[in-house]
């Protein structure tokens, strides 16, 4: 059985990547293949990859506060590429109040700080069967 590929994207310029890296790791830990784009990468850069790599998964970590400009131009890109059905799923410093607003746009999923791993890796795992 193939093993369920995750791409970990860091749009826009945050420099921070401990936490992505942490999921990475926790993620390949659990058996999956995790391809991890690495800092400052473009909304269409993070599509691109996703295409490339045949995803069954895509990731944001985002602690920047943009990501209600970063997730609609990802979601877009993904959408200009046919891949708009790969589920997408956001990780960072999200306010309450805009979970409602990233779900509305296409997001099955968002995990502030502190979210442990475990939780990733079953949603991961839930959301790939479907």
């Amino acid at each position: 059985m193939r093993k369920i590929r995750v791409l970990i994207g860091k749009p826009g310029l945050d420099g921070h990547d401990r936490g992505a890296k942490v999921v990475a790791r926790a993620l390949r830990d659990a058996g999956m293949e995790v391809i991890y784009t690495g800092l400052r990468q473009t909304p269409a850069m993070i599509a691109e990859a996703a295409l490339q790599e045949d995803v069954d998964v895509v990731g944001l970590s985002i602690l920047s506060g943009a990501h209600l400009s970063l997730v609609p131009r990802v979601i877009e890109e993904m959408e200009k590429r046919g891949i708009s059905d790969i589920p997408l799923f956001v990780g960072g410093i999200i306010p309450p109040d805009d979970v409602p607003k990233l779900k509305a746009m296409g997001v099955v999923e968002v995990f502030g700080p502190g979210t442990p791993t475990q939780t990733t890796i079953d949603f991961v795992r839930r959301v790939v069967a479907k």
